[in-house]
C-alpha cells in the first residue's frame, strides 16, 4: 500500500520580521516628514521675530529723526507690542577734528531669542548731519540738563534691599512682595524712591493705571 502525503499550502502574508522591517521604515519617513516641518515652522517664527524686532528699531530711529533737536542719551526697554523683544536707543555724538565739527550718530537695535535659543540682533544706524550752529547750542544745553537730570536722579536711587525696607518703613518680604506684584527696579538693579513711595503710600496695592503711568524706569523719565 502506498502512503499519499498531502503537501501543505502556503498562506500569504507577511512574516515579523517583514513587518517589524516595514514599520521601522514607516517611522524613519515620518520622522523625516516631521524634521523638515518643524525647521520650517521653526524658520517661519524666526522670520516673523526678524520683521517685528525690524519695526521696532525702526519706529525707534524714525522717533529720533522727528525730533527737531538733538542730544547725546541711551535708553533701552522691553517693547509692549511684542514683550519678547528688548530695545536698545543710542545717540551719541563725535568731534571731527579736520573739519572741526560735530557729527551726531544714531543706533536704534532690537534682540530677541530664536528658535535655538540664541540671541538675535537687528541694528540701524544713522549719522545725523554735522550740527549747525544753533543745534550745537541746544545740543550742549541738552547735555548739560541732562548731567543735572542724571545728578538728581541718582538721588532717588537705593542700592540693597534691606535699605529699600527700611526706607519704605517694611519688612524686605514686603518689598519683595511687591516686585512680584509689578514695581519696578532700574536695569542695573537699584530701588527707586519714587516707585517705592507709590506702593507704601497705597498700602501695597497701587492700582494697575499708577502702576503703568507713574513709576519711573530709568532717568530718561524723570523730568
Amino acid at each position: 500500500m502506498l502512503l499519499k502525503f498531502k503537501k501543505n499550502k502556503r498562506i500569504n502574508g507577511f512574516t515579523l520580521i517583514e513587518t517589524v522591517a516595514a514599520t521601522g521604515i514607516l517611522a524613519t519617513f515620518i520622522l523625516g516628514i516631521w524634521i523638515v516641518i518643524d525647521r520650517c515652522i521653526n524658520s517661519t517664527a524666526d522670520t516673523t521675530m526678524k520683521i517685528q524686532a525690524f519695526e521696532i528699531a525702526r519706529n525707534n530711529m524714525e522717533s529720533i529723526l522727528s525730533q527737531s533737536s538733538v542730544k547725546e542719551y541711551v535708553d533701552y526697554g522691553t517693547s509692549y507690542k511684542y514683550p519678547y523683544i528688548d530695545w536698545e536707543t543710542k545717540v551719541e555724538t563725535f568731534y571731527e577734528p579736520i573739519s572741526s565739527q560735530i557729527w551726531a550718530r544714531a543706533i536704534c537695535t532690537a534682540s530677541f531669542y530664536d528658535s535655538l535659543g540664541q540671541q538675535q540682533t537687528v541694528e540701524l544706524e544713522h549719522w545725523i548731519t554735522s550740527l549747525s550752529k544753533d543745534q550745537l547750542i541746544s545740543f550742549l544745553a541738552n547735555k548739560e540738563d541732562d548731567e543735572e537730570i542724571q545728578e538728581s536722579f541718582d538721588t532717588q536711587l537705593i542700592e540693597t534691599l534691606e535699605d529699600a525696607a527700611l526706607y519704605a518703613g517694611v519688612t524686605e518680604e514686603t518689598i519683595e512682595q511687591w516686585l512680584n506684584d509689578g514695581m519696578l527696579m532700574t536695569g542695573d538693579g537699584f530701588f527707586i524712591k519714587i516707585n517705592l513711595d507709590l506702593f507704601s503710600q497705597n498700602q501695597g496695592e497701587p492700582s494697575e493705571k499708577d502702576i503703568e503711568n507713574k513709576q519711573l524706569k530709568s532717568e530718561a523719565d524723570y523730568k
